[in-house]
This record gives structure tokens, C-alpha cells and sequence, in this order.
């Protein structure tokens, strides 16, 4: 499968193909996206709460992030990776918000990066795509001020709100964002932006009008425990295979069934016996 190129995003929505996007974290999940033909995988700081076991984004690091999006870029080597730019990476200064994306397309092996917030980071992301970074948008939902917003709120339902998220949207188009993340927004108002800027809008809790969707892999699989938003379809129960298979291994161990021939080395394989399968 051919890395996406950008042109070709402009296309698709020109074309109206409808297209997914899915967060990894790690090689063996980034592996198993590629192997399905998922054309974009974002390299989300939701790591913090999905797979680190923090309460929020905030935590994450740079540092975080070059470790996972590398771990996910050696896992698909043919997909466009995003990496989002974790809380204060882009806040402090544009010179840091630079240098912060390039360590995540030079150490972090990342095609392009995401950037959260609305009008006020326009300047921040021309400055980055100005150094020759792809960058993405993301507006509605930001998950890194959620408290500022009064919480994970839908965004953008009132009508000085919803004026606000177009006119940020359009900024950031002008600004050079090849895309936009938008978050838990009315469907109407999602549609409403998605027909008013040239650039895909990948929605998360946006409803249907919008050129593609983005989704937590762990959320579609059905490993996140109790934690199931409204904008989420599980299309697996993870967990539950999981647990099966480890409740199997304990019973085999008890039982005295694992490890059995199949799985012991005898003296025959000799010395130098490969740990692979024969094949």
C-alpha cells in the first residue's frame, strides 16, 4: 500500500470518498491497520488515559510521544502517521512549537502533526507548516484545556459557540492546515464546516457529513472498560476474548496440559534447536 499523499486527501473530498483514521500506540496495533488498509493513523496523545493510565492528556510528553509514534512507524511503515503535539508543545513560544514538531517528524518518524485549538494557534501552525511540517488541525473538543471548556462537552451548541468553531476552522485552512479534527460538535454544525473549507474534516463525535472518521482503536475494539462515549460503535468485545484466553492458560497450567510436546524442546532438537515453529 503506497503512503497517502496530500493531494490525494483533497481529492477524496473533492470526490466525496469517505475514509478512516485510527489512533495506535504501539508496533503490533499500528501492524494490524496497515495489514487492513487504514489509510492515516494518528499517534494521539490519548495515549495518556489509554495506555499510560493517566486521568487526562496533560501528562504526556514529547518524550512520550517520539517513544509511541516511533514504536508505530517501525509497526506500519507504509501509512501516513500524525502525531499530535502534546500539551505545551505548541503553547509556549512558535519557535518551540517548531522545534517540538520536527523532533516528531526527524526522532518520531511522523509524516505530519496535529495541533489543538482554535484562531489562536493559526499563527503557531503557519509558522510550522512555514518550516515544511504538514499540520493538522483539531477543534470542537480539545482535550488538553477540557476543563477550561467545563469538561468533555459537546462544543459548539449555542449559536456565538458554533460561530466561533467556523470561523476558527476557516483560520486555520488559511493558515495552511491540510486537515481538521473536529470533535464532539453538533452534526448540523459539523456539516456546516465541512462544506465551508477546501481541507478534509475528519469527525469524532460530529455525525456523518464529514470526509472521514476517527476513532480510538482501543475504544472500536472494545478495550476500554466501562468507558464508552456516545460518538463510539464497538465492533469487538476485546476484553472478553482476552480474559478467555488467559482464564484457558491457567486452567491448562493447573491441569498440567501447557506446556505439552508441541511446546517443550527434546533432546533430539539438539544444541542449536530455532525457538520458531518448523515450518
Amino acid at each position: 500500500m503506497a503512503r497517502l499523499r496530500l493531494d490525494q486527501l483533497r481529492n477524496w473530498k473533492f470526490k466525496g470518498h469517505r475514509w478512516v483514521c485510527l489512533t495506535a500506540y504501539d508496533a503490533p496495533t499500528a501492524r494490524i491497520l496497515e495489514s487492513s488498509g487504514v489509510p492515516m493513523i494518528l499517534v494521539g496523545d490519548s495515549l495518556g488515559n489509554v495506555v499510560l493510565g493517566h486521568e487526562s492528556t496533560v501528562p504526556v510528553t514529547i518524550e512520550d510521544m517520539i517513544h509511541h509514534c516511533s514504536a508505530v512507524r517501525r509497526g506500519a511503515p507504509e501509512t501516513f502517521v500524525v502525531a499530535d503535539m502534546p500539551f505545551l508543545a505548541a503553547q509556549v513560544n512558535d519557535d518551540e512549537a517548531i522545534r517540538n514538531a520536527g523532533l516528531l517528524i526527524q526522532e518520531g518518524s511522523a509524516d505530519a502533526v496535529k495541533v489543538e485549538g482554535g484562531g489562536v494557534r493559526a499563527e503557531t501552525i503557519r509558522r510550522i507548516v512555514e518550516a515544511g511540517i504538514p499540520t493538522m488541525g483539531h477543534l470542537g473538543l480539545t482535550p488538553q484545556n477540557a476543563t477550561q471548556l467545563g469538561g468533555y462537552r459537546v462544543q459548539g451548541n449555542t449559536p456565538e459557540s458554533a460561530k466561533r468553531i467556523i470561523q476558527d476552522a476557516l483560520a486555520l485552512e488559511k493558515a495552511g492546515a491540510f486537515a481538521l479534527v473536529l470533535e464532539c460538535v453538533p452534526a448540523a454544525l459539523a456539516a456546516q464546516v465541512c462544506s465551508q473549507v477546501g481541507i478534509p474534516v475528519i469527525g469524532i463525535g460530529a455525525g456523518r457529513e464529514v470526509d472521514a472518521q476517527v476513532l480510538v482503536f482501543h475504544d472500536l475494539v472494545g478495550l476500554s472498560g466501562d468507558f464508552k462515549p456516545r460518538f463510539v460503535r464497538r465492533y469487538a468485545q476485546g476484553e472478553e476474548v482476552f480474559r478467555s484466553a488467559v482464564s484457558s492458560f491457567i486452567e491448562d497450567v493447573s491441569s498440567g496440559g501447557f506446556p505439552g510436546d508441541s511446546e517443550s524442546f527434546i533432546e533430539r532438537d539438539g544444541e542449536n534447536a530455532e525457538m520458531a515453529p518448523e515450518a
